[in-house]
This record gives C-alpha cells, sequence and structure tokens, in this order.
C-alpha cells in the first residue's frame, strides 16, 4: 500500500497496468473513450471541488476533443494526484513532477468497485481489452446517403461534424457538383487527418532544411542542394518504419486524407510522395514539403500539372502556411503570385519566414526586411501586416561575425515565438475543423444559389446555346443578382474567372433547380446542430 513506503518509485508498467484497469471500469460502453459523462462520475471519487475538476479536464483534453483516450486519462490521473498532494493544477506541475514516484491519488470507493466488476470479468478480458480509439464513423460514410446516424454513436466533436456533413451537407454537394467545382467530397479520413504545415517557397530558401531542423534528422527521401532539388511534393508524416510511399499508392488509400489529389491526373501523382519515419513530433503533425517555386514563364509551361491548384488544394486541408524567403531572393516571381494569390481565404494560416538571415549583417538585414513587407504588400491583399519570423532555421550555429551580439540574441527569441506557434497547433487543431467545415458549408451553400440560379435562366425550348454564352459573358452580374435577392455576403463568393472556366465545360440545361430543402437543411445544420454539438462536448465541469 502507499503507507508503508511514501516514496516507493513504480515503473510506467506499473502505472500504465493500475490505470488500464480504472480505465476500463470508468469507460462505460468500452469504447476507448471517456466522455463527460463517465468522467462525472469516476472523478467524483477524488474529492476535489470542481473548480480544481475543471482545470484537471482542461488540461488533460487540450486537444479539445470532448473526451479523454487512454494517455488524457492518465494525464488526469496524474494531475488529480498532484492536487491531492496540495500542488497546483497547472501544465508546468506537471512537467515538474517526478512522475517515477508519483503514486495513484486516492479514489473513495474505487477498490470496493473494482472487486465487484473483477468478480464477473477475468483478467483475459482485460488483456484484450486495448483502449484504441476505434472509431465505428469511418462506415458511416459508405452507407447510402440519406441514412440517418444514431446520436448516440456520435462520441467526439469529430464524430459530429462527420454526422453533420452526411445528413445534410453532402447530398447538397452531390445535387450540384461541388465536387467538380471546389474540392473533392470528404472521407472520413479527411476529418480524422492530423494538422498539416505546408511550406512553400522559392527554390534554395530551406524549406526541405526547415523540416529537417525541426525533426533533428533528414526524413526519407530529402534531398537537399543550392539547385532546385525537392522536385516533388513530399508529405511527411508518422509511420512504423522508414520508408517513401509513391504518391498513386497514397491517393488508393483509404486511410490517408489524399485521396482528392486523384483529380489532378497521373501527371501530379508520379510528382507526389509520402515519407514516413517514426518521430515523437510527427505523431500530432504531418509536414507538406513542396517543390521550390521557380521564376520566369519556364514555370507555366513546364510543369505537367496544375501547380497553384494543388497548392490551394494543400492549403484548404493544411493549418499552418510558412512562406520562406532569404535575403538573397526577396523578389516575387509571376508564378510565386500567383501560388500566393491561391491562398485567397487562408489568410488567418500564412506566417512569413525569413530564412537565413544570419548571411548578412543587422544594417543589411533592416533593410532586407523592409523590402520584403514592401514586396508582399503587393501580393497580400491585407491591410494588417504579416507576422515576420526573423532566423536561421538550420543546424549550424548561428554566424555571430555578420549577426553580432544583436542578432544572435533576436534569432534565438524568434525561433521561440515560431515554435511555440507550432507547438499551438494540435490544441487548435479540433477548432480549426470546425472552422474549415463551417467555411465549406457556407461555400457550397453558394454554390447552390449560383447553379440554380443559372438554371433558372435557361429557355425552356429555343436558343439555349446562345443563352448560355450571355450568361457566361455577365456571369460577374449574375453573382451580384444572387447575392441581392439572396442576401448572401459577397466574401463568400468565388472568383469570377476560375468560375467562368468551370461552368464553359457544363450544358446548363441539365443544372438542378434550386432545391430550397436542401438549402434549409444547411442552414439550421450551421444554427442549430453545430452549437449543440460543441455544448454537447465542452468541458463537463463548466
Amino acid at each position: 500500500s502507499a503507507d508503508s513506503s511514501p516514496t516507493r518509485s513504480w515503473g510506467l508498467k506499473e502505472q500504465r497496468s493500475v490505470y488500464l484497469r480504472w480505465f476500463y471500469l470508468a469507460d462505460d460502453d468500452a469504447d476507448g473513450r471517456l466522455t463527460g459523462k463517465d468522467a462525472l462520475k469516476f472523478f467524483a471519487m477524488s474529492k476535489l471541488s470542481r473548480e480544481d475538476l475543471k482545470q484537471v479536464w482542461a488540461i488533460a483534453d487540450s486537444k479539445r476533443q470532448g473526451y479523454l483516450g487512454f494517455t488524457e486519462f492518465m494525464t488526469a490521473m496524474q494531475l488529480v494526484s498532484l492536487a491531492q498532494a496540495g500542488q497546483d493544477i497547472s501544465q508546468d506541475t506537471l512537467a515538474h513532477a517526478d512522475l517515477g514516484t508519483l503514486q495513484p491519488p486516492t479514489m473513495e470507493g474505487l477498490e470496493k468497485k473494482l472487486k465487484k466488476s473483477g468478480a464477473h470479468k477475468s483478467s483475459s478480458d482485460l488483456t484484450a481489452y486495448h483502449p484504441v480509439q476505434t472509431s465505428m464513423s469511418a462506415n458511416w460514410f459508405n452507407s447510402k446517403s440519406g441514412k440517418k446516424i444514431a446520436m448516440k454513436s456520435v462520441t467526439s466533436i469529430i464524430d459530429g461534424l462527420k454526422k453533420a456533413y452526411i445528413e445534410k451537407l453532402r447530398p447538397l454537394e452531390k445535387t450540384y457538383q461541388y465536387n467538380d467545382f471546389v474540392s473533392p467530397l470528404l472521407t472520413s479520413s479527411d476529418f480524422d487527418a492530423k494538422p498539416m504545415i505546408m511550406l512553400l517557397g522559392q527554390y534554395s530558401t530551406g524549406k526541405t532544411t526547415f523540416i529537417k531542423h525541426l525533426l533533428k534528422s533528414s526524413y526519407p527521401g530529402s534531398h537537399i542542394g543550392p539547385e532546385p532539388t525537392t522536385d516533388r511534393f513530399v508529405v511527411v508524416t508518422t509511420g512504423p518504419d522508414e520508408r517513401c510511399i509513391p504518391g498513386n499508392t497514397i491517393a488508393v488509400q483509404a486511410d490517408m486524407p489524399y485521396s482528392g489529389l486523384s483529380a489532378f491526373g497521373t501527371a501530379f501523382l508520379s510528382k507526389f510522395e509520402c515519407s514516413q519515419m517514426p518521430h515523437p513530433l510527427l505523431d500530432h503533425i504531418s509536414f507538406v514539403d513542396t517543390p521550390g517555386v521557380l521564376s520566369g514563364e519556364k514555370q507555366r509551361t513546364q510543369r505537367s500539372y496544375d501547380f497553384t491548384g494543388v497548392t490551394s488544394w494543400f492549403a484548404a486541408k493544411s493549418d499552418l502556411i510558412l512562406l520562406l524567403f532569404d535575403p538573397h531572393k526577396l523578389d516575387i516571381s509571376d508564378e510565386f503570385k500567383r501560388v500566393i494569390g491561391s491562398l485567397r481565404g487562408h489568410d488567418d494560416k500564412i506566417r512569413i519566414v525569413l530564412n537565413k538571415a544570419d548571411q548578412v549583417d543587422a544594417q543589411q538585414l533592416m533593410r532586407v526586411y523592409g523590402a520584403l513587407l514592401w514586396s508582399l504588400g503587393k501580393v497580400l491583399n491585407t491591410p494588417e501586416v504579416m507576422r515576420v519570423y526573423i532566423g536561421s532555421f538550420n543546424d549550424k550555429p548561428i554566424r555571430e561575425t555578420a549577426a553580432g551580439p544583436l542578432g544572435s540574441e533576436l534569432f534565438v527569441r524568434e525561433q521561440e515565438d515560431l515554435l511555440s506557434d507550432l507547438n499551438d497547433i494540435p490544441k487548435k487543431a479540433c477548432d480549426r475543423r470546425i472552422n474549415e467545415f463551417v467555411k465549406r458549408a457556407r461555400s457550397a451553400k453558394v454554390h447552390a444559389h449560383i447553379v440554380g440560379h443559372l438554371k433558372n435562366q435557361m429557355p425552356a425550348l429555343m436558343g439555349k446555346a446562345k443563352a448560355q454564352q450571355k450568361l457566361l459573358e455577365t456571369l460577374d452580374e449574375q453573382f451580384a443578382k444572387v447575392q441581392k435577392e439572396m442576401h448572401l455576403p459577397p466574401g463568400d463568393f468565388p472568383s469570377v474567372d476560375e468560375y467562368r472556366d468551370t461552368l464553359s465545360a457544363y450544358n446548363f440545361d441539365r443544372f438542378e433547380r434550386l432545391h430550397t430543402k436542401m438549402v434549409k437543411d444547411v442552414d439550421d445544420m450551421l444554427a442549430y446542430d453545430i452549437p449543440d454539438l460543441l455544448k454537447q462536448f465542452r468541458n463537463p465541469y463548466e
């Protein structure tokens, strides 16, 4: 018992087995997820105040998923134990605590319950019970559309979003061919994917080196050099062993969120690969390394796939987009300008990194920084100033001679700022998912209104081709009409020119008329379902 030797150290293995029994007891429906209701009952045995337990839950469920998995449950128990010893409940206390000697918390009446449940559950049940958070929601996507999903099978915020998508948003997307115009239909893995960070920049600005610097090792298949070396899109993710998987293979794997990329064709998929390696950082984040943006005309004429289309597909899926510059490559080429233009609507995700800044001295750096902001101001149409991180993101020590004493201190601080920005990503991933989902729903709604309007303008019998041609020529006026009639915000509308290109391949007469019930369903989803979902899975002690 804990009394006989208060500082008895007990290994992680012992801790795991004790906490696994507890988790098995607490997790009523044995799905590997401890939801708020289960937690309220179990945590009450600790006799801590409501305020304390609210803190414990907030730190354990830092990703705000709405449930605790086994690892989060262990964190919660360690916090409860620290709180019972009279320590503050905070992330710092946990970081500085000696978890090897930390005894399990005192839970009143727990032994009784364990004995009671142990009587009719053999130990072999427990060994067979692996708390993997298997979510049944992957199978929902294969079922017939319009089929209702039971509310009790929703055990997290992400599950709730899947339910809303399948029941309300997907029918609208399918009817109005949203997948051909804007972005492919979502699959289960799109919702479950890890947060992604995309690096963009002209060649040799240190994109691959930046990833290498964060991982403290190079990833499989990475090439680094002064010439344009990375000639393909590489997704760096976690995996059991180090290997490279070619693009065509990843695009057909159901558990990977890249199936939408097959729309860009084989020419692109042959320039796409996935690099897997075991790494603690990659358990939470994936990186997308992109080919260096080239300057001049050779970009448009020699790439065999739609480069800007691919970057904007990744931009919608990414949680953070880093644009890298170096002091000797400040000019923004036409291609880079188009790439940055394709990030429209994702301004909140963009961060600028001025890399290799120790290659110039302080006075030049000041000029370079000014020039960089000046050239960005012409491309990014925002009144706010973008956040620029200055530093040298590689493994070499900072060059003191160039930077001077001020520089090296500045670089270290900037680097810490950027790293803390990156560390926040997994915590905000769930909020970002909701954000992207709502964005998508609004854009699908606008798309349905546009398509319905164009169909309405078509004549019943004669002169269809002529009418279609006229509608295409006056597309901006048609957009304005839809916007006025339906009171839709102008910011939700797509770019007219891109839309015109896609529309010209279709026969307007085959479009569907506007189904008001479908649009109303999506409105209801935004107004009621999603707020209810957030309320259902918030901190149970609030």
